[in-house]
């Protein structure tokens, strides 16, 4: 098999329930990896720093890095980036709870398809427990059909993806674009040759509340929205007519009341 590293980044903010729930996915998989590099994005709460603790004297794979001062996700996971010893890195967010095949099935696809560069998966999205999933975000498989429909929506699911570092600080790693730091990654991946993979199947629970629409919303968003459209037109990842048809589906989206928007992720957009 296939070494890997997995990545994660935790801040103040983060729930030590949450944490400990995504530990311990990560702990009870079908391939155990050999390495988990966790971040702390600046001063932790107690409770969160006794979580880390237990499960660093418990388990000597797990990697710790300090950052003195929160950076945000982009930065820490650049940070992570330097520390991952092994050429594929699994991301995994901190609220989140992966699914016990999840590392097993990546892996396999990498075996299968030394071209790939990143693989993810479909994710199911969930309020309190794992067995209230609410929706489910699925996305293409293929390389030529996820980078069409980068042009409209987000190509990966970011907290399932897997991919080869070299792959990553080639397209220039993670950088600075509040709330698209991910998207603008894959985007500047697929422009530099990058291959793309998705799972046809879920291989995460993804921790979901009704305030995400309320963060997804608002003139802010939409001003940061229209700015990243504006980024990929000027770099030539879409056409003028792409970015305004982008333009007027993604704007008002952030901009309708939060209700209707919640309706359109879950009925449309899922």
């Amino acid at each position: 098999m296939i070494n890997f590293s997995v990545l994660l980044s935790v801040y103040i903010k983060e729930q030590p329930i949450f944490l400990e729930q995504s530990l311990a996915s990560i702990l009870n998989q079908t391939l155990i990896p050999p390495e988990i590099v966790l971040i702390k994005d600046g001063s932790l709460t107690t409770e969160l720093d006794l979580i880390i603790k237990k499960y660093q004297n418990e388990v000597p794979m797990i990697k710790v890095i300090q950052l003195p001062q929160n950076q945000g996700l982009g930065k820490a996971l650049n940070e992570g980036l330097k520390h991952c010893s092994h050429e594929l890195v699994a991301r995994m967010d901190t609220d989140d709870i992966a699914k016990s095949n999840r590392f097993e099935r990546q892996i396999q696809v990498f075996e299968e398809h030394p071209e790939v560069d990143i693989v993810s998966a479909w994710i199911e999205e969930f309020e309190g427990e794992v067995n209230n999933v609410v929706s489910v975000r699925k996305l293409p498989e293929t390389h030529a059909e996820l980078y069409n429909y980068a042009k409209l929506r987000c190509p990966i699911n970011h907290p399932v993806a897997m991919f080869k570092k070299s792959a990553v600080l080639a397209a220039g790693g993670y950088q600075h674009f509040p709330l698209f730091e991910d998207y603008y990654l894959w985007v500047r991946m697929l422009m530099n040759g990058a291959k793309f993979h998705n799972i046809q199947e879920s291989l995460l629970y993804f921790r979901f509340s009704p305030d995400m629409f309320k963060r997804r919303g608002g003139w802010k968003y939409a001003k940061d929205e229209l700015r990243f459209q504006k980024m990929l037109h000027e770099r030539r990842f879409i056409s003028h007519k792409e970015l305004i048809r982008n333009t007027f589906i993604r704007f008002t989206a952030r901009i309708i009341p939060n209700s209707f928007r919640a309706w359109v992720y879950k009925k449309l957009l899922r």
